[in-house]
């Protein structure tokens, strides 16, 4: 049997992996050309080891009580399963500043564009991945570089299409009309900080589908949103349908072991990743103090949500069909349906065929 290595050694095993995948890359590049690296590791998708946030980084989770989101049951396994996260993010972050040791090797560190995001917030938690409220959506946007004026925090908002035109600008590249995406350089040429662009006063999300065990027939949960200062408007155009899934095998049977009902939870509500923090909420969701958590992340939802960000950040209390709001829900209502005529959002046409015909479902081209 072999022996163990210690904590320093493992993660030293690890920054040497992504030392190692960036050399190769850059030693085939031919001198002085420009290049492009994609550092995309899978650290904080699930799984992660139970216990390792604050195992290998110090991360406590019980310094997380009394500080949880609303959302979120204050307990110590939901508290652990935030830590481990954590860790990974921790993990994530070392390995960047390994590739950042290796620009300023080079010689290029003055010379690259170094881009930090996310594509969805943390999965396996209600809220999370799968959700358009700002625990799913809003994602870290950090950008250094020639031309770029660092050292700020900057409100703007902005979503993950604008790097695109942002690159094409950096590279002197005509960016095309058809492009709905805008350049952040205004943005981040300027030294001002907290909210620099006047016009970039809202950003807005959607989802259609995630796996295909979630429904019958492979069917979506479609959702649009618009993200403004002080509100998040939804529109939910199936709420008839279950969010996170259909909860199968809710009510079966199941073996003993919280391993065993980790995994069991990945057939059920199965838009949210499995995780402790999945399995705790479902296994619990008939304690009368956790039932709301359940029916809040996994029961239905209304057509049309609206949250006020200054009274309910953690955006819990639904103030839709409230009358003091009936005129806020109308101009939200209204952008957010422009914006998707605009697009030519598929959701739109023909009631929204195109997301709701299952992939495959059709002759396959070519045969």
């Amino acid at each position: 049997m072999s022996k163990g290595v210690t904590m320093e050694k493992a993660k030293e095993e690890l920054y040497q992996e992504a030392r190692q995948n960036f050399k190769l890359f850059i030693d085939k590049r031919k001198k002085d050309q420009p290049f492009a690296y994609w550092f995309g590791p899978t650290n904080v998708h699930r799984k992660w080891i139970k216990g390792s946030g604050k195992k290998l980084w110090e991360i406590d989770p019980d310094d997380f009580k009394g500080k949880m989101p609303a959302f979120l049951p204050d307990v110590h396994e939901v508290r652990q399963d935030l830590a481990d996260y954590f860790g990974e993010i921790a993990a994530f972050d070392a390995g960047l500043g390994i590739l950042i040791e290796e620009l300023k090797k080079l010689g290029e560190y003055e010379n690259t564009i170094i881009v930090v995001s996310g594509d969805h917030g943390a999965p396996g938690f209600p809220h999370g991945k799968c959700n358009l409220y700002d625990f799913g959506t809003r994602v870290c946007l950090a950008i250094a570089g020639p031309g770029v004026k660092g050292g700020r925090v900057v409100h703007d908002f902005v979503g993950l299409p604008d790097l695109a035109p942002t690159f094409l600008e950096a590279g002197q590249v005509d960016v095309p009309k058809g492009m709905s995406a805008r350049s952040l350089w205004k943005v981040l040429k300027s030294k001002k900080e907290d909210w620099v662009d006047p016009s970039r006063d809202a950003v807005f999300t959607g989802r259609e589908r995630h796996v295909y065990t979630s429904r019958p027939g492979y069917l979506p949960y479609p959702q649009r949103a618009i993200r403004t200062k002080n509100f998040q408007f939804v529109i939910n155009f199936r709420p008839d349908r279950w969010p996170l899934g259909d909860p199968y095998l809710l009510d079966t049977p199941k073996e003993p072991g919280f391993a065993l009902l980790e995994s069991q939870t990945f057939v059920t509500l199965a838009d949210e990743d499995a995780g402790p923090t999945k399995a705790w909420i479902v296994t619990n969701r008939k304690d009368p103090k956790v039932k709301p958590f359940f029916d809040h992340a996994y029961g239905k939802r209304p057509r049309e949500e609206l949250y006020d960000m200054k009274k309910d950040p953690d955006q819990m209390k639904n103030v839709a069909s409230d009358p003091a709001y009936a005129e806020t829900v109308k101009k939200l209502r209204a952008r957010l349906m422009n914006y998707l005529r605009e697009t030519n959002d598929p959701r739109l046409v023909e009631d929204g065929k195109f997301f709701e015909t299952p992939p495959m479902a059709g002759p396959v081209p070519g045969r």
